[in-house]
C-alpha cells in the first residue's frame, strides 16, 4: 500500500451543482480528523452561507477571496475585467505562498477552472503548481471544463452533470440551498 501521507490531486468539474459543495464536505471531514484546510475562491463575490458556518471551524478552515466584484465578466468593462485579472492572479500567488507554506494539510482551489477559462492564469501555471506543490499536501480543485492535461494528472476525478434544475423552470437560486 502506497504512503498515506502522500497528498493526492482532486478535480471536481461538470456542469452540474455541487463542485464547491463536495470540495468543502471534503474539507470538514479533513478538519474532523485534525488536519488544517485553506479555501481560496476565485470569481466568487457573493456573500455565501457557507462562509458563516466555517467560521466556526476558526483556524483549521480558513477561506481567502479576492476583492469582490458584484458583476458577472460579460457585463464587466475593459478595465474591470483587468482589475478581476490581477485580483484573480494575486491570490493565484497567495496560494503559490500558502502551498510551500508548511502550514496547511489540505488546499481547495475553487473555481479555479474558470480562471484557467477565461485566460486570467495560465494552464502550465497550474500544472506547475501541482508538479511544485509539497508531496503531503492534499490539493483539490473545482469548476467547469477542466482541461485534459489538468484530468491526466490529477488522481480522484468526479464530474458533477446537471440531469435537471429547479432553474430551467424559473426557480431563482435559493438563500441556504444555492449559495
Amino acid at each position: 500500500m502506497k504512503d498515506k501521507k502522500r497528498g493526492l490531486v482532486h478535480i471536481y468539474t461538470g456542469d452540474g451543482k455541487g463542485k464547491t459543495t463536495a470540495a468543502i464536505g471534503l474539507g470538514v471531514r479533513a478538519v474532523g480528523h485534525g488536519m488544517k484546510v485553506l479555501m481560496l475562491q476565485f470569481l466568487k463575490g457573493m456573500f455565501t452561507g457557507e462562509l458563516l458556518a466555517l467560521k466556526n471551524f476558526g483556524d483549521n478552515f480558513l477561506v481567502l477571496r479576492h476583492k469582490e466584484f458584484k458583476k458577472f465578466t460579460c457585463d464587466m468593462t475593459e478595465d474591470e475585467i483587468n482589475e478581476l485579472r490581477c485580483e484573480v492572479r494575486g491570490l493565484f500567488y497567495r496560494a503559490e505562498k500558502e502551498a510551500t507554506s508548511g502550514l496547511w494539510d489540505l488546499l481547495i482551489l475553487d473555481e479555479i477552472m474558470a480562471s484557467v477559462s477565461l485566460g486570467f492564469i495560465s494552464l502550465d501555471d497550474i500544472l506547475r503548481f501541482i508538479k511544485n506543490k509539497p508531496e503531503q499536501l492534499e490539493l483539490v480543485m473545482t469548476g467547469r471544463e477542466a482541461p485534459n492535461e489538468l484530468v491526466s494528472v490529477s488522481d480522484y476525478v468526479s464530474e458533477m452533470k446537471m440531469v435537471k434544475h429547479p432553474m430551467e423552470a424559473g426557480t431563482y437560486a435559493r438563500s441556504g440551498i444555492e449559495f
